[in-house]
């Protein structure tokens, strides 16, 4: 692996992608940093410890929620605008014939998500900042203060603060296409590995501060176990695939013969990456966040209702990980179907004069396609969303549950490191070079 890094590093391309990339998070660690003014950070640190729900939303703005910076919101309103755009696509016919025209329907659908992320970001903008500005911090006054869209007084600096968020949201956006256009890897999923991996220091030494001695050890110990685990399974899940055989046909031009080979198309077992777990964790995080904002409603029924849905939302609960499971399975078929139908296998094979051996080329290609695809995710889902949910239950079992959003970190962090090798091993192969995965 050394070896491949130097011989990256010795291509000038390929060195000035990852040198682009690093700088790239470099920038996006700075802007973190920007704070909004008015703010009590140290309350407002202390009220986000207390509440994984924002833990959550925290992690996915590589700690930008807690020192309340103009990237607060990080991409999370942007991924809620992709899976938005994701379940549209098959109902709605304009958007399902733009994804049948290629690269340039594509972007266009593209265009249509940067557009919804405007709004998801100051819809989420403004209920967090209203959730903030009735708590009170150390000081005794509010978290923040001057908040107020339907006061004169406060209208102005309520439109500054929701201003920036969007802004600040939009920004990371921008800086996540520049890496997936001139950088390695794909770029969100970059900035959320850049803002996880920039908070995991501070919740590994966390867990070193257990109740007693005791705890703690068990903390590491099981934090090292379920790291170990986590790595070596999803690395190997990653890597598993099923090879289907195609056969080309031999053709016969200007007196040469073409064609007559075999090959084979790699189904992998986990087509879908960590995307489902990233979107899985998205809408989960949604309605116990929207909960928490209705808990400052006047309306009693209201806060009732809204700490119940919080409360039974809540991380470490046993109805949250039975939901997050089955959105994990979901989201991980959902995925693979859609990305499946959009490679078009199928008609490429038949365009191509290629057949698999004993299936009829066409619909038949496609169903037997499909079917093995489909048998094949069921033990990538289900690793997968095992996985997930395992931090709770070891968290039950020893009593130790500050490895909830750690594990979950490490999940992604994994998986975006597996996917953007890849795609370093294939501009380091392209020029005869040995990458990272033999």
């Amino acid at each position: 692996m050394l070896q491949a890094v130097i011989n990256a590093f010795k291509i000038p391309d390929l060195r000035a992608k990852i040198l682009f990339t690093l700088s790239m998070l470099v920038i996006f660690r700075c802007i973190a940093s920007v704070p909004i003014p008015n703010v009590d950070r140290d309350g407002l640190r202390a009220f986000i410890e207390n509440n994984q729900l924002l833990g959550m939303l925290n992690l996915f703005s590589g700690s930008g929620l807690t020192n309340f910076s103009i990237v607060a919101l990080g991409v999370y309103p942007y991924i809620t605008a992709s899976i938005i755009m994701q379940l549209m696509t098959p109902i709605v016919p304009r958007l399902n014939e733009l994804s049948m025209e290629g690269q340039q329907g594509r972007n266009r659908i593209n265009q249509y998500t940067h557009w919804l992320t405007v709004p998801l970001a100051l819809l989420q903008g403004y209920g967090q900042t209203l959730l903030f500005s009735s708590q009170p911090g150390t000081d005794g006054r509010n978290l923040i203060e001057n908040f107020g869209l339907f006061d004169l007084d406060t209208a102005l600096p309520t439109i500054a603060i929701l201003a920036s968020l969007t802004a600040g949201t939009m920004l990371l956006v921008w800086i996540g296409e520049l890496i997936t256009e001139k950088g390695i890897g794909n770029g969100i999923s970059i900035i959320i590995f850049g803002g996880i991996v920039a908070s995991l220091p501070a919740n590994v030494g966390a867990l070193g501060s257990g109740s007693s001695a005791g705890t703690s050890i068990v903390g590491v110990l099981l934090f090292i176990a379920i790291g170990l685990l986590t790595v070596v399974g999803v690395v190997l899940i990653n890597e598993g695939q099923r090879r289907i055989p195609v056969h080309h046909a031999k053709r016969v031009r200007s007196g040469r013969v073409y064609g007559g080979t075999t090959t084979n198309i790699p189904l992998k077992v986990n087509s879908a990456g960590m995307i489902p777990l990233i979107f899985a964790v998205s809408i989960m995080v949604f309605p116990g966040m929207v909960a928490s904002f209705l808990e400052a409603s006047n309306t009693e029924w209201v806060r009732n209702l809204a700490e119940r849905i919080r409360l039974w939302l809540s991380p470490d609960t046993v109805p949250y990980n039975i939901v997050y499971f089955f959105m994990v399975v979901g989201f991980t078929f959902f995925y693979t179907m859609v990305v499946f139908q959009q490679q078009r296998i199928p008609e490429s094979l038949q365009r191509q004069g290629a057949f698999v051996p004993g299936i009829r080329p066409g619909r038949n290609t496609a169903a037997y396609l499909q079917k093995v695809l489909s048998r094949i995710t069921i033990v990538g889902a289900l690793f997968l969303g095992i996985v997930a949910i395992l931090p709770f239950i070891a968290g039950r079992i020893t009593g130790v549950t500050a490895l909830q959003l750690s594990a979950t970190s490490l999940l992604i962090v994994v998986g975006v490191a597996i996917d953007t090798m890849r795609q370093l091993e294939a501009q380091l192969m392209m020029r005869n070079y040995e990458g990272f995965i033999n």
